[in-house]
């Protein structure tokens, strides 16, 4: 079966009724009312309640924190589906701008729990009756030494609605309007973002290479603004290092993600001499298209049956199965995205790029946002989604203070249910030349969410370093790009020059500084993972599960323990990237090398 178009669209009526609706209006007046009688019963008492009443106070908070970001996230829902729509913009900015002012009446509850003696707190952290929220009791304290008293803090919350926030607004507004005039087989076309970047898995090179170049000068054409919003949110995030004491960049995230600066440096340094592995497998790309060198347009060109096209109701078959047959258990619950219609399917005007899942809270259903366009790949991302929208679903047994993954494990149950999906499709081919387009499709994946994520991350923090010290040109900017990518390239692919405006597309270095690397993370801890599935099999699904279901109630090293998984081993990281050279090995000896 195919779908009407109204099918394809997510329905968020289940939220709120309407963007006008009573119901909203009334979530948003009742919620500052309760955040203002929370604020009233507990503001300097913290300290004072003893295990009985601080549980009483975080179960109160967790209640109100899911009052709050109900209407926020219905507001983020409408946005970016259509950040054209007038509405939308309103109350998209109404919500910030609540958000903002709740997080500012909620300040001191964390505050004054940072505050509390540590001898104080370690008998609190003892008591059974505060199990559920020890960990999160000591996460809120890691930030100790790096938060500023409660007026300050407020301070800084309320002027990031002009300064940080909103060139993060502007970034997106700017980039969902683009529209791009393309000639494809003859007749000039227009097309999105997304679906410029879709030609990418064409078979034909002049236009592959023509799509990205059109893209990527359409951000040239508005660098100016492109340089602003970068050189501003990395100012923003240099002066509040110095506010709060950090010694580096990504301090405050890797304290959030617990995770040392020794691990990461580990991590990205594990991947750096890996380089080599992704420049064998471009070579070998490129005898396999039969070109010279590959081009960075060229790394996502089709081999044999990839070229194929596949519509919505077969990507959703495919992805059906290959939950249903890790556990069928899963499968109902990913039927009811199509069911509920909780998933925005195809590209349009004003809708932002990208794919996501939001996950809501632990009482709420989380909602997919894709820009499908019937390649593989595409079919490869809903899987990824989908596996984010299963990982919500299994964590929803925790309350809402442990709800949310930390950000290394966040990508653990995508990247998974890419690898399912890729198990599924290689098992039904017997066709070698299918098998080795697949396993091409698979590597480039694990190339893109390991290599491509470090030369961003490694991006990412030179722009933050550099930019202390004074503005970075655009200029600039395009040449730690060039760089970056040039370490991972090498003299095996080269980059189109319109690439040199590459970083101004990543929304990442926008909204969620030094991410990138939670994905090279996650691909190396799911390789380990899937080779863990294939060795024990069914009896692997309850530490997976546990590993999912536990949310951010425990520390990354604690959640993937029952795995298996030591992220102290010193190999650990190595030996992902050694099963990448296996499936390299695995292609080779398809092609006869």
């Amino acid at each position: 079966m195919e779908y009407d178009v109204s099918q394809l669209l997510w329905d968020t009526t289940p939220l709120y009724p309407a963007p006008n609706a009573a119901e909203l209006e009334r979530d948003f007046t009742e919620g500052a009312a309760r955040a203002k009688a929370f604020r009233e019963t507990y503001l300097g008492k913290v300290s004072a309640l003893g295990g009985e009443g601080l549980r009483e106070a975080l179960a109160a908070y967790e209640a109100l924190e899911e009052l709050l970001v109900k209407p926020q996230l219905y507001a983020h829902l409408l946005f970016s589906a259509d950040s054209g729509d007038d509405l939308n913009k309103t109350l998209s900015q109404r919500a910030a701008e609540f958000g903002n002012l709740m997080a500012r009446e909620l300040l001191f509850f964390d505050l004054e729990i940072m505050e509390i003696p540590d001898d104080q707190f370690a008998a609190l952290a003892r008591d059974e009756i505060l199990a559920n929220y020890r960990h999160h009791l000591e996460m809120v304290r890691k930030f100790r030494h790096h938060t500023l008293p409660e007026r300050e803090e407020q301070l800084l919350k309320q002027k990031g609605l002009t300064g940080a926030d909103a060139f993060s607004r502007l970034f997106d507004e700017l980039s969902a309007s683009f529209r791009f005039t393309l000639t494809v087989e003859g007749e000039k076309r227009e097309f999105s973002g997304e679906e410029l970047l879709g030609f990418l898995h064409h078979p034909d090179p002049e236009l592959r290479e023509r799509a990205f170049s059109a893209f990527l000068k359409r951000h040239e054409e508005h660098g100016i603004v492109y340089s602003a919003v970068f050189n501003n949110v990395a100012l923003d995030h240099s002066q509040e290092l110095e506010l709060r004491g950090y010694s580096s960049p990504m301090e405050p995230t890797n304290i959030g993600n617990e995770l040392s600066a020794e691990t990461v440096g580990r991590l990205m340094a594990v991947s750096e001499e890996n380089y080599p592995l992704a420049r064998d497998y471009f070579r070998l790309k490129a005898r396999l298209l039969k070109l010279p060198r590959l081009k960075n347009s060229d790394i996502y060109a089709p081999l044999g049956e990839v070229e194929r096209r596949y519509s919505f109701a077969e990507a959703k078959e495919l992805v059906l199965e290959a939950y249903g047959n890790f556990n069928p258990a899963y499968r109902p619950l990913i039927e009811a995205f199509f069911a509920e219609r909780r998933i925005d399917v195809l590209p349009r005007p004003g809708k932002g790029g990208g794919a996501y899942c939001m996950g809501m809270t632990p009482s709420l259903p989380p909602y997919l946002l894709l820009n499908f366009t019937g390649n593989l790949r595409d079919v490869a991302t809903l899987a990824h989604e989908l596996g984010h929208g299963l990982h919500y679903l299994l964590a929803q047994r925790q309350t809402t203070l442990n709800y949310h993954a930390p950000l290394p494990l966040a990508e653990t149950a995508s990247v998974f249910g890419e690898m399912l999906l890729t198990r599924l499709l290689l098992e039904r081919e017997s066709d070698p030349q299918v098998k080795i387009a697949l396993l091409c499709a698979k590597i480039e994946d694990i190339i893109a969410t390991t290599f491509r994520q470090n030369v961003l991350t490694r991006f990412e923090e030179r722009m933050h370093l550099e930019r202390k010290d004074g503005l970075l040109t655009s200029a600039r900017l395009k040449d730690l790009w060039w760089e970056e990518n040039g370490k991972l390239y090498g003299d095996a692919v080269e980059m189109i020059e319109p690439y040199a405006w590459g970083w101004s597309y990543i929304s990442h270095f926008i909204h969620a500084r030094f991410y990138c690397y939670s994905y090279t993370f996650a691909e190396l801890l799911v390789l380990s993972l899937y080779r863990t599935y294939l060795r024990e099999g069914a009896a692997f699904i309850p530490a997976y599960e546990a590993i999912l279901a536990s949310g951010g109630s425990q520390s990354p090293a604690d959640t993937v323990r029952p795995g298996g998984i030591d992220l102290g081993d010193p190999g650990f990281w190595q030996r992902g990237y050694d099963f990448l050279g296996e499936l390299i090995g695995e292609l080779k000896g398809l092609v006869g090398e």
